[in-house]
């Protein structure tokens, strides 16, 4: 007698923490749960069907598992890394997926910003290097643009290994290298001008595509922490703060954008600065879902479940992801720690508790922390939910004495 028929499978690139909630929705859903990543110790596979320790940027072996296994779709949940590895599996196989060459462009920065400026969007001086150039070279480099200067690994995200250079100083250089090489996989940064910005806050959050529109905006800003250098994002809030008009100029490249690189469908992630003449200038288009749990926020305000969408989407499926903008007034706030050391605990002021609806925790009391430098240091995560724009306005402005993350 023949046996049972297995259930279609769907091939998820990476288990980390933030990635397990995108195994178990596809779980819910009814596909049978093939996970890769390489770390021995990585959660997902504590839910996953069938897990194999395989890197998520090792096309070639990521597409024999996706052969051995029979899966009819591959989804890289908020990871950058694995997106070009997604995309290059599910196009061998004839499965659904956006255009490799335009994810491969999204998810390396020196790729994007030539089609930026290729395809006329503002985009600023920009100078390439391989990551091993001596501190004295790249300074020579940057003699044609004018200061302050941003150094980026072009293939790292989460604002892991940028550094602002201010002035031409060897020195300033050195340690900005030392920095980007840290993160860097490919062994190239980016040197380009800081764009100064108009409104004060970077515009972060997601969008989703169906059949080439963007059909769900979930525009945010980004919060920053100035005293720690204000380059990595600790948390996005809605609304986002925009004028109409900038809303409408920030949507209407969007879509151009997503056009001109011929995304089809799924959760894109959003970074644009606003310069001081209202033009919107693109940070990044991540080909995935945001980091910090965005698609969970977005899917609070919107109703709409994006982690479902994500799954249904890759599996060729669809579901009705419309969404133009709510009246939620919330935001996230990533809980990050100061300085290295053993996490002794977090303290919320007694005012702020009756806002925070959801905490999820990454690292315990007596767990190691480090300074955050970037997404991965990340402690945890709050979402807050407040009454008024400016309540929550008040309460981001005292967010340091109002949340204090204890370390030892």
């Amino acid at each position: 007698m023949a046996g049972a028929r297995r259930p279609t499978g769907i091939l998820l690139l990476g288990g980390s923490r933030q990635q397990v909630i995108a195994i178990k929705t596809a779980k819910r859903l009814g596909y049978r749960t093939v996970l890769c990543d390489y770390l021995p110790d990585n959660p997902g596979q504590r839910y996953a069907d069938v897990s194999y320790l395989e890197s998520t940027t090792d096309r070639e072996r990521v597409l024999q598992v996706a052969r051995r296994e029979g899966v009819s779709g591959v989804l890289a949940y908020a990871s950058d890394p694995a997106a070009p590895t997604a995309a290059y599996v599910a196009e061998r196989l004839g499965l659904p997926t956006n255009p490799l060459a335009s994810v491969e462009t999204l998810s390396e920065k020196h790729l994007f910003r030539g089609f930026l400026a290729q395809h006329g969007f503002p985009c600023p001086q920009v100078r390439v290097a391989r990551a091993d150039i001596p501190a004295a070279e790249l300074l020579a480099v940057a003699d044609a643009l004018s200061y302050p200067l941003m150094l980026k690994p072009t293939d790292s995200s989460g604002s892991k290994g940028v550094t602002r250079v201010d002035e031409p100083d060897v020195a300033m250089f050195e340690r900005a290298l030392a920095h980007a090489r840290e993160y860097s996989r490919n062994g190239t940064i980016v040197l380009e001008e800081y764009i100064r910005p108009g409104f004060p806050r970077v515009i972060g959050g997601d969008v989703f595509v169906v059949r080439g529109r963007v059909t769900f905006w979930g525009l945010m800003s980004c919060l920053r922490d100035e005293s720690l250098g204000g380059l990595v994002p600790v948390g996005e809030r809605y609304p986002s703060g925009l004028a109409r008009t900038q809303e409408d100029a920030v949507r209407q490249q969007v879509q151009r954008l997503v056009s001109e690189l011929g995304m089809e469908f799924g959760e894109l992630n959003v970074e644009v600065i606003i310069d001081a003449g209202g033009t919107p200038h693109f940070l990044e288009l991540g080909a995935r879902a945001g980091g910090n749990m965005i698609p969970v926020q977005l899917s609070d305000i919107s109703g709409i479940d994006l982690v479902e969408a994500n799954v249904r989407f890759a599996m060729g499926g669809t579901m009705d992801v419309d969404f133009g903008g709510g009246k939620a007034v919330t935001c996230s706030y990533v809980l990050h720690a100061p300085r290295d050391g053993l996490l002794d605990g977090v303290d919320v002021a007694p005012e702020l508790l009756p806002q925070v609806y959801r905490t999820v925790a990454y690292v315990r009391p007596g767990g190691r922390v480090g300074r955050f430098d970037g997404a991965d240091k990340a402690v945890g995560i709050m979402f807050l939910r407040f009454g008024s724009v400016g309540q929550m306005e008040d309460a981001l402005d005292r967010m340091g004495e109002l949340v204090r993350v204890r370390v030892s």
